[in-house]
């Protein structure tokens, strides 16, 4: 039977519209993914001890002034992969590392630059606070004396200056000359955290950086990270969703040694594609 012309030429246009429709919301959605500026890129990256493959095959991409969480349950990956951004896993033995990363161009699993140089860009914030065994002032002076920035009234201000960025100059100011040991595990992190700033990084890594810490202290970190985003390159990694639900900008999920999804953070918690991010988010594993 034929179809009548005005009929078919309205399914024609009804199709063509909808042909339309669809390439305009993809070319949204690319355009959506590619809306900013790749500041960490990892490569095919494998990660070996002994006979043991740890990290299988990263493929992962780290937005720049963004809070990137790389999330999974303990003993996935996370961390090993955290400590290969700043060449971390170079001091252990029986190592073996294949693949790239590159930081901005610089694949920095195949220079000959000064590892102390490249380390100078990352400030590292481990899940167990360790402040240096000297004062509070000497914490936070001893990056920049060891730059060679040692003038007394320059370093004064840079000491207030990144106290006051993680809310402790008011908690310190009259404890300076004091031993950091006597802060309070909160107050040992935040210090932490303002040495590694004090060093002018582009990239904060931060390797459960609240796990050992009080509620209070945990929110305070977390609410720090959010404020600073804006200057700074950040990859959190947690194993605790909630906490990666309400920071996180940027998500890679990992689970046995590789990446299994990753993306924007409202994409993967709220319309995971992968049946393992899936269960994670159901709380199925943890």
């Amino acid at each position: 039977m034929a179809r009548h012309p005005a009929r078919a030429g309205l399914t024609q246009r009804k199709m063509i519209k909808g042909v339309s429709l669809r390439l305009c919301v993809s070319a949204l959605n690319f355009k959506h993914m590619n809306n900013h500026t790749t500041k960490i890129k990892i490569e095919n990256l494998d990660l070996f001890i002994g006979k043991n493959h740890i990290l299988k095959n990263i493929n992962a991409e780290i937005p720049k002034n963004k809070l990137t969480v790389i999330l999974g349950p303990s003993g996935c990956g996370k961390t090993t992969l955290l400590k290969c951004l700043n060449r971390l896993m170079d001091i252990y033995p029986d190592v073996k590392v294949n693949g790239n990363i590159f930081i901005d161009s610089q694949d920095i699993l195949h220079t000959k630059n000064n590892l102390n140089v490249l380390r100078q860009r990352m400030g590292l914030l481990s899940q167990q606070p360790y402040p240096l065994p000297m004062n509070i002032y000497r914490n936070i002076t001893y990056g920049l004396r060891i730059s060679g920035r040692r003038k007394k009234k320059f370093l004064d201000k840079r000491v207030e200056h990144y106290l006051n960025m993680v809310n402790l100059w008011d908690e310190v100011k009259d404890r300076l000359k004091e031993p950091a040991s006597r802060l309070s595990i909160g107050q040992q992190q935040r210090l932490c955290l303002a040495r590694g700033l004090a060093v002018d990084p582009e990239i904060i890594l931060a390797d459960e950086p609240t796990s050992a810490l009080d509620p209070i202290s945990s929110e305070a970190i977390e609410k720090k990270f959010t404020e600073l985003k804006s200057r700074y390159t950040i990859v959190v990694v947690t194993h605790i969703l909630r906490q990666a639900k309400r920071v996180a900008d940027n998500v890679i999920f990992m689970y046995l040694g590789e990446v299994i999804e990753q993306g924007p953070a409202e994409e993967i918690f709220n319309n995971p594609k992968e049946k393992k991010t899936k269960q994670f988010i159901k709380g199925v594993f943890n």
